[in-house]
């Protein structure tokens, strides 16, 4: 969901001037407006494949809105220094497209998740999803993931320790474009690919409401995820990030509870890096979609002490995705200038920790 910009023209021009970027840290434009898969470019996901390559994907039209929104890849080989042409990787010929999900998992299979819009708001839609074997060169025929209204995908999975995937889902609710209600709720499912079947956790829930989970597993029993906070658009004092636990290894979990963390109704990355540190990327911010931060655990996810921004200055930097490649760099994508670019950041730890 988007909040509503009443001059988009000057918007794009002062953060084009303003935004404010660290020199320690790479950052590049993948795409922008020029691209020619529609202005409107949100939100990317990203995975490292088994060879190397990056793989980035994310949806794109007229708007968030708009009909006949698409699924659009691209990668980047590995020793490369450019992304290949855009292609589209999902679509329907009736139906919107949104949020993107991309995952490779240990057998090879680079899984595609994606939310279909049957109405006009996201209140309506299901997950769907392709696999592809060949390391997203092609994909499968469409299949359905969730059959209730309402549900949606925004974060990757993880392998969990006993080798079956988990994939966060959450349910919107409200059927409005500037608000989601109060009972939107978070669950998760896990697939076993040795039987290939799925199964769900019971809904969670918490005061304002919580979507977009991005989870981590800390130990086998033991698993945290973050969540975005529901509610509306406009400011307010009491607008925090929430935080769900598992005790018996993701198959059920507590009810949200809000953290210190300020989130001004917009998405949240968690990820466990090689070191056993948890990070955690998020707008530090109960009404903008700036600065885009970072936050480093190094006790399991009890305190966060190392923290630093990735981006700041006027404008929206959001809906980070994270991932941390086999040479340990850490690689951040998330879109700005009003979800007309998006871009990716690479640095390392230590540029977190301030070592």
């Amino acid at each position: 969901m988007t909040p509503k910009f009443l001059n988009l023209t000057a918007v794009l021009c002062y953060v084009a001037l303003t935004a404010t970027v660290f020199p320690d840290i790479q950052i590049e434009k993948v795409f922008g407006p020029e691209t020619p898969t529609g202005e409107y470019k949100h939100p990317s996901t990203l995975t490292e494949l088994d060879n190397g390559d990056l793989l980035l994907a994310w949806y794109g039209g007229a708007g968030e809105y708009a009909d006949s929104t698409q699924v659009f890849g691209t990668r980047k080989k590995l020793g490369s220094d450019s992304w290949s042409e855009p292609t589209v990787i999902a679509s329907n010929p009736f139906r919107s497209l949104g949020n993107p999900v991309l995952w490779q998992a240990p057998d090879g299979v680079v899984w595609l998740f994606y939310v279909t819009r049957f109405g006009e708001t996201w209140s309506t839609s299901r997950v769907k999803g392709k696999i592809s074997r060949d390391r997203g060169q092609t994909w499968s025929d469409s299949f359905l993931v969730t059959m209730e209204p309402g549900t949606m995908v925004r974060s990757r999975p993880i392998l969990l320790n006993d080798g079956n995937y988990l994939l966060p889902i959450y349910h919107e609710t409200g059927a409005d474009t500037e608000f989601t209600g109060a009972d939107t709720s978070t669950f998760f499912v896990r697939f076993n690919p040795e039987t290939r079947n799925w199964t769900s956790t019971e809904k969670i829930y918490s005061r304002m409401g919580m979507l977009q989970a991005a989870v981590v597993q800390v130990t086998d029993c033991h698993l945290i995820a973050y969540c975005r906070r529901g509610g509306s658009y406009e400011p307010i004092p009491d607008g925090y990030m929430v935080r769900t636990e598992s005790h018996d290894g993701g198959k059920t979990w507590t009810p949200g509870k809000e953290t210190d963390f300020p989130n001004p109704n917009s998405a949240v990355e968690f990820i466990r890096l090689k070191s056993g540190a948890l990070l955690l990327i998020y707008n530090d911010s109960m009404s903008d979609r700036t600065p885009l931060r970072m936050a480093l655990s190094l006790d399991g996810g009890k305190s966060f002490p190392h923290q630093r921004n990735l981006v700041e200055g006027p404008g929206s930097f959001s809906y980070p995705t994270a991932i941390q490649t086999r040479d340990e760099k850490i690689h951040v994508t998330f879109t700005s200038d009003e979800r007309t670019r998006i871009r990716h950041a690479v640095l390392e730890e230590n540029d977190i920790r301030g070592n």
